[in-house]
């Protein structure tokens, strides 16, 4: 394969990632502060005690380094590693993982997802975003995808 088309394939997901997902998110801001994320955390984790869900809550910073987690007793162990995945996603790209959920059900033309490096393509991750800026992301895991996304939600609404 000649260097010209190597470059092409290494920027492909780049480019599809743009066309999949259309919108143009907001830009990074600061990173979110430890007493935010556990307020958020905390909103998210009273949502999921509410409707006797077991959770497992992630909260990253733009960059995608986790800042406050906690995962609630007789959570799946897979769903700790999940959270903080979902969470990632949605800083590093900027969206929610449901876009990617989306976009993958949608059929054939969202197979490119499935070849974006760390893209979480199931519902539950969230951006933060403070005036206008994402200043983080929070991540939920343990039940099913609209419930994890409905707990991760409640997080987000702390913020506004």
């Amino acid at each position: 394969m000649c260097a010209h088309m190597k470059s092409l394939f290494l920027l492909l997901p780049v480019f599809l990632s743009a066309l999949a997902l259309g919108q143009t998110p907001a830009p990074y801001g600061p990173s979110i502060a430890l007493d935010a994320a556990q307020k958020a955390a905390a909103a998210a984790a009273a949502e999921a005690r509410k409707n006797n869900w077991n959770m497992a809550i992630a909260v990253v910073d733009p960059d995608g380094t986790l800042v406050f987690y906690e995962k609630m007793d007789n959570t799946q162990l897979g769903s700790a590693k999940v959270a903080v995945d979902k969470a990632r996603s949605a800083a590093l790209f900027k969206r929610p993982t449901k876009v990617f959920q989306d976009r993958l059900t949608s059929g054939s033309a969202g197979l490119p997802i499935l070849a974006l490096e760390g893209a979480v393509p199931v519902e539950g991750g969230i951006p933060l975003i403070l005036d206008g800026h994402i200043i983080g992301a929070i991540g939920v895991s343990g039940d099913s995808s609209d419930h994890d996304a409905q707990c991760a939600q409640a997080g987000v609404d702390t913020l506004k």
